[in-house]
């Protein structure tokens, strides 16, 4: 009897797992991290707005069954109908086209498993819809994480009745489905891309849960002078030759009209160039105008300003620029290394503009002062502060500049030595790092942060950051290196997973830096508002040449496929985490005038 009885429910449990893995009701499982909804920890302060209206940002949230719903609502404290496109206003003309940033959305579809950690992928679409505004396409988010993420609805304001910058698709293709997949899935998906009209665009995909085709009045296409070139970026799912990828302008210079829409690519064939969808473009002759005010800089900074953690063992604090030339750093000049000056306060003497042709650099003093200035000097420390638009000025990135003295000496770890000490390899003076806070010029919202680590970095969203003292995110600077990571543990430079590589250690329980002791240093859309240092316009190194040869020593103790691997991970990285330059000042990195890499 208890034989027949052990038959009779493995066949139920089978029929069960069938009907998962076909469609039918999903099993059971744990609630995953994006049935929640992230939230900032603590309030969003009053925007100070440029017209002398606040605006109170009130965050709902209502995890309903199926539906998952945060809301930013800006509510004007004097006029409700304000809608300017200024900072924080809640909507930006584009150029007869305006466009708002919903996070409000309803569930679609949904898999449990594939795409990061094996959790699955959810499909929405964006809801509460301001009148008149129509939907660009949905939004697709992986379910290893919290329920975070916008998408850009539109309205037609322009004058133009012939060539509106909306017109509806006037068919729909079917790019893929999921009727014939054995994966534990709620229902099916089929993802369907507009048919566009002559002179549109498509800029996002629809999805439903039948075969049956949307609705014509579904979605908007987008007239194609208002829509930009986009690329690929990060993985959200793939399934047998499908993938589903997050979309952004493929310019991204902080004068680029380029827009990112929030919306995601969807490819039966692996592509990187001839996307099927757009992005926005912004043709708005005065396309700065949602951008931050002085009073609204400070303001983001107060509120978003990192807490940098230095690492127990450190040695080689950061400084003000000021301390260090006004402790001793020299002035040397290519042939006269015998004369060196002292640096005025400011960097007025300072060589400006030119290129880096090492013509000249900076050094420590020669003096006693030498070793207490390698040191820094944290009470002087502050961030240094560059302001810039970004696609299109609908994001604004704040980039906060640290300066030390001295990067100190770097460490290895190979296999099963935890530490191997490189001697002066990795030391050099004047150390520039950063991070920087990527803003909402809709709801002046708290994105991502990016964390430079030497001459790379990560962007990393808010829903993953570590916060203290209300909205302010955590840094941790590595030991010695001061590489930034949002979170304590070891990161090993050129380690391809064998456990080889240099050492990028951080931990909590050293000295602290508030960033949002500052000094706004460069903001070019705001014109003379803003005075840039002559020390920003030195484009020489901070420190001079060194030459380590003390690998040699480190290889002694490594044999055979050991010593090869860290010589090819040696090989590979850059001369800045070697020491063997100083590096150049902020001006001069890629990132100026542009996005992180």
């Amino acid at each position: 009897m208890g034989f027949i009885v052990g038959i009779i429910c493995a066949l139920f449990l089978c029929e069960a797992m069938a009907m998962g893995a076909h469609g039918g009701a999903p099993l059971e499982t744990e609630a995953l991290p994006i049935e929640s909804i992230f939230k900032l920890p603590a309030p969003t302060p009053v925007w100070p707005i440029a017209s002398g209206i606040h605006y109170v940002i009130f965050i709902f949230t209502s995890p309903c069954f199926d539906i998952y719903v945060s809301k930013y609502m800006l509510i004007p404290a004097i006029d409700l109908s304000h809608e300017d496109g200024s900072f924080a206003s809640g909507i930006i003309d584009l150029g007869g086209l305006q466009v708002s940033q919903i996070s409000t959305f309803n569930k679609v579809w949904a898999t449990h498993e594939g795409g990061p950690d094996n959790q699955g992928v959810t499909m929405f679409e964006p809801t509460a819809i301001p009148e008149g505004f129509y939907m660009l396409g949905s939004y697709s988010q992986p379910n290893n994480k919290a329920l975070f993420g916008w998408v850009f609805v539109a309205k037609d304001v322009s004058s133009n009745t012939t060539n509106p910058t909306l017109k509806q698709p006037i068919d729909y293709t079917l790019v893929w489905n999921t009727e014939s997949l054995i994966i534990n899935q709620e229902g099916h998906a089929y993802v369907w891309l507009p048919t566009t009209p002559n002179g549109y665009k498509v800029v996002g995909h629809v999805v439903t849960t039948t075969p049956d085709k949307p609705s014509l009045d579904k979605i908007r296409c987008v007239r194609e002078d208002l829509t930009d070139q986009c690329e690929q970026y990060s993985l959200i799912w793939s399934n047998n030759g499908f993938s589903v990828y997050d979309a952004r302008p493929s310019n991204r210079r902080t004068q680029a009209p380029g827009v990112s829409v929030g919306t995601f690519v969807a490819q039966t064939i692996e592509t990187t160039s001839s996307l099927s969808i757009a992005c926005l473009k912004n043709t708005n002759a005065n396309s700065t105008s949602s951008m931050p005010n002085l009073q609204q800089i400070d303001a983001i900074l107060k509120s978003y300003s990192p807490i940098l953690f230095l690492h127990p063992d450190e040695k080689f604090y950061p400084s003000s620029v000021n301390w260090f030339f006004s402790n001793g750093a020299l002035l040397y000049t290519k042939g006269q290394e015998s004369k060196p000056v002292t640096i005025e306060p400011n960097g007025t003497n300072l060589p400006q503009g030119g290129e880096n042709d090492g013509a000249y650099w900076i050094d420590l003093p020669t003096d006693e002062n030498k070793d207490r200035v390698s040191k820094g000097d944290l009470n002087s420390a502050k961030s240094y502060i560059h302001v810039k638009p970004m696609f299109g000025s609908t994001f604004t990135d704040i980039a906060m500049w640290v300066f030390y003295p001295y990067n100190g000496p770097s460490r290895a770890k190979v296999k099963f030595i935890k530490t191997i000490k490189l001697g002066k390899i990795g030391e050099h003076v004047g150390d520039w790092e950063h991070v920087t806070l990527r803003v909402s010029n809709f709801n002046a919202q708290l994105w991502e942060v990016y964390f430079s680590q030497h001459n790379k970095g990560i962007w990393v969203e808010a829903s993953q950051l570590e916060f203290q003292n209300g909205n302010k995110p955590v840094v941790y600077s590595s030991l010695h290196g001061h590489a930034s990571y949002p979170h304590v543990g070891l990161n090993l430079l050129g380690d391809d997973g064998n456990g080889i590589g240099i050492r990028d250690d951080t931990d909590n329980g050293g000295m602290v830096m508030d960033m949002g002791e500052f000094e706004l240093v460069s903001a070019e859309y705001l014109g003379s508002e803003v005075i840039e240092p002559p020390w920003l316009n030195y484009f020489r190194e901070w420190g001079p040449k060194l030459d380590f040869d003390e690998f040699k020593n480190v290889e002694k103790i490594l044999h055979g496929k050991l010593k090869r691997k860290f010589e090819n991970i040696v090989r590979g990285l850059p001369s800045e985490v070697l020491g063997e330059e100083g590096p150049t000042g902020p001006k001069c990195k890629n990132n100026w005038v542009g996005d992180e890499v």
